[in-house]
């Protein structure tokens, strides 16, 4: 008799864009497991704990979660951690006898990032510039004060969505959008949340004198890969930190969840992924 093939796959609308089949797929095989790692799009419209109860019927044992559903997970499942009880929204579920348990691996993942690209951590004692106050904005602010440091500096240019996170910790400070210039004076950390700089929208006018000297710059995006603001941080000899730190490194505690195995983000992935990206 024919065993199964585990099922593990991105929920989204659409997913078509996402490169989550490919680390995923590649984890597997690298790891000698079986397992298929697919795209699953759900429409809006649809009923979505009726779409994630035909999943597990369908032999899936876990799957990531990007928008639009995130919050629609956070409310589908039986259980949650507590980074997905925090922040509202799911970004991988896992399906265990029966059950559905929540998890959001966003903020981590942010964090093993910034690790990953510079060993100093020093920005973990000094105040952090935020910008943007999306889903992304949340689960990095959360991780940023679980990783102990001591200021968070939150702009955003709608200056009501930004005062609207500032209970998810006492670390938090809101301040006006024209005054983030003035702000980066001290930061050893500068995070890029907003859409600003990414493919097809507006550039991100953002001094950079005023950061420490060898400061990190986040751009969480990777569409492009390398945005004017990381080309202005190498120029500065900052620490450029792009968008690819973050999806890899939330997949691979996500892929850790399912089988009980943290992947290698290795540099023959990322190239794999930066290829895919270019072609």
């Amino acid at each position: 008799m024919s065993v199964a093939v585990p099922r593990i796959g991105i929920i989204g609308w659409p997913v078509s864009h996402s490169r989550s089949p490919l680390i995923h797929n590649h984890w597997l095989a690298e790891a000698g497991r079986p397992g298929q790692y697919e795209r699953w799009p759900i429409d809006p419209a649809d009923d979505f704990a009726a779409a994630l109860r035909r999943m597990a019927e369908d032999g899936f044992i876990g799957a990531n979660v990007t928008i639009p559903h995130k919050e629609n997970a956070f409310h589908a499942m039986d259980e949650l951690d507590a980074a997905a009880q925090t922040l509202g929204a799911v970004n991988t579920i896992a399906f265990q006898d029966g059950r559905l348990i929540g998890h959001n691996t966003d903020g981590a993942g942010f964090i093993a990032g910034l690790d990953e690209a510079e060993a100093d951590h020093a920005w973990r004692h000094h105040p952090v510039l935020l910008l943007g106050a999306g889903g992304a904005a949340r689960a990095i602010i959360v991780a940023l004060a679980a990783a102990g440091v001591p200021e968070i500096r939150l702009l955003n240019r709608t200056r009501a969505r930004a005062e609207a996170l500032q209970g998810l910790s006492d670390k938090v400070s809101v301040h006006e959008w024209d005054d983030r210039a003035a702000l980066s004076e001290g930061c050893h950390l500068l995070v890029n949340t907003t859409s600003l700089g990414m493919q097809g929208a507006a550039p991100l006018d953002m001094p950079l004198v005023g950061l420490a000297p060898r400061a990190m710059v986040s751009d969480i995006v990777y569409t492009p890969l390398k945005t004017d603001l990381l080309a202005r941080a190498q120029a500065a000899g900052l620490v450029a930190v792009d968008g690819l730190g973050m999806l890899l490194h939330q997949a691979a505690l996500a892929f850790e969840i399912w089988f009980g195995l943290r992947p290698h983000v290795s540099a023959d992935l990322r190239d794999r992924l930066v290829a895919d990206l270019t072609t």
